[in-house]
């Protein structure tokens, strides 16, 4: 079901749509009931300018025709189509015709360019990010990733799930930075984590892995940043480089087999929701802050798994804070434990299709920052 928001979007959008059309019957209105020395031109020059970014060469060139066809009734209606003031009046309608069909061509172009940047940058996405399956060492797994609508800037949000002989471990992590510089930065964080995973004993040592791979990551891009920076011909290397900020938050969870508890290690990065089946719901804070990976340099702090009971039908919800960051038109952030408590689900896909459709309609379709969601329920 569409909320308020989205029926809002929808309702503007008709309304700037049939714009065009209103504009050019007012300029017929206006001419009917004003005084002869009134001049509707305006109107009839507003048509096709407003037509063209909003409507598809055939609307553009429809409202043209239209607004020409306008102010040459209007003239035809006073007999004065052959004045000079009245061919002036239709040659400055029609060259305006004309730019909006150019001006149409031009916002359709950019628009296709747009498109493209962002169907290679959600290719790379994809490639960098899999989706994980949906049943893992008897828990039900669902992951989403959602981009920003603003821009074609590649994200640096993450996720990870991996069956280990010590459990069912994840990660969900935000690397501060767009473009190239957080993706290659994702690829890293991702394949130290599998690794990982794999062999390290503990939650624990997994986070101190994913922190000296980080580390060694932004030595490596600064030493590469250093050695670019008097180049001018790689000037936009550089600043995709610069746009990579070397650390990243990010939790990571462990399921031991067989047990119905949660192990929870919390690097700066928002609280897990765990959703029960009646509807309660509790946020699984961090008792003590710890710094984001890749932050070791200001300070050291063991790192400290912290275990929570995940019974039978809870859900454990892990996200990024393109969800709680996410405002409304009035600034006004989406708050998902507020939205969530007191509501069951089916399954964990139902959870993240609910918010990523209410966070769709809270922002009006405008989300400034991607968003990473991914939900493990015990069944």
């Amino acid at each position: 079901m569409k909320g308020p928001g989205s029926r809002r979007f929808f309702y503007a959008r008709a309304l700037l749509r049939a714009l065009p059309a209103l504009l050019v019957l007012t300029g017929l209105f206006y001419d009917r009931f004003t005084p002869r020395e009134f001049t509707a031109v305006p109107f009839f020059t507003a048509a096709p300018l407003v037509a063209a970014p909003l409507l598809s060469l055939t609307g553009t060139v429809v409202a043209g025709v239209a607004s020409l066809a306008g102010i040459v009734v209007v003239h035809l209606r006073y007999g004065d189509a052959g004045h000079v003031d009245a061919i002036t009046e239709i040659a400055t309608v029609a060259t305006v015709a004309v730019l909006a069909v150019v001006i149409n061509r031009l916002v359709h172009r950019s628009s296709a360019r747009l498109a493209t940047a962002r169907e290679i940058a959600e290719a790379a996405q994809r490639a960098v990010l899999p989706e994980p399956q949906e049943r893992i060492g008897g828990l039900e797994i669902a992951a989403r990733y959602e981009a920003a609508q603003a821009g074609a800037s590649i994200g640096g949000d993450l996720y990870a799930v991996q069956d280990s002989p010590h459990g069912i471990r994840l990660i969900v992590a935000d690397v501060r930075g767009k473009g190239l510089g957080a993706v290659s930065a994702v690829a890293v964080l991702i394949g130290a984590f599998r690794e990982a995973a794999e062999q390290e004993s503990t939650l624990e040592a997994v986070a101190q892995r994913l922190e000296r791979a980080l580390t060694r990551e932004t030595t490596r891009r600064e030493a590469t940043r250093r050695s670019r920076i008097e180049a001018i011909e790689a000037i936009e290397t550089y600043e995709a480089i610069e746009m990579y900020e070397g650390f990243a938050t990010a939790v990571l969870a462990e399921f031991p087999h067989g047990a119905g508890l949660a192990r929870i290690v919390n690097r700066g990065h928002p609280s897990p929701l765990l959703l029960y089946a009646d509807g309660t719901l509790r946020m699984l804070d961090a008792p003590t802050p710890a710094l984001p990976l890749g932050m070791g340099e200001l300070g050291a702090w063991p790192d400290r798994a912290e275990e929570a009971e995940f019974p039978t039908g809870a859900t454990l919800l892990f996200y990024t804070d393109g969800l709680s960051e996410a405002r409304d038109a009035h600034g006004v952030f989406y708050e998902p434990a507020e939205r969530l408590s007191g509501r069951t689900f089916p399954g964990p896909r139902a959870v993240l299709t609910t918010l990523a459709e209410e966070v769709r309609a809270h922002t009006g379709g405008g989300a400034t920052d991607d968003m990473a969601l991914l939900a493990v329920r015990r069944p």
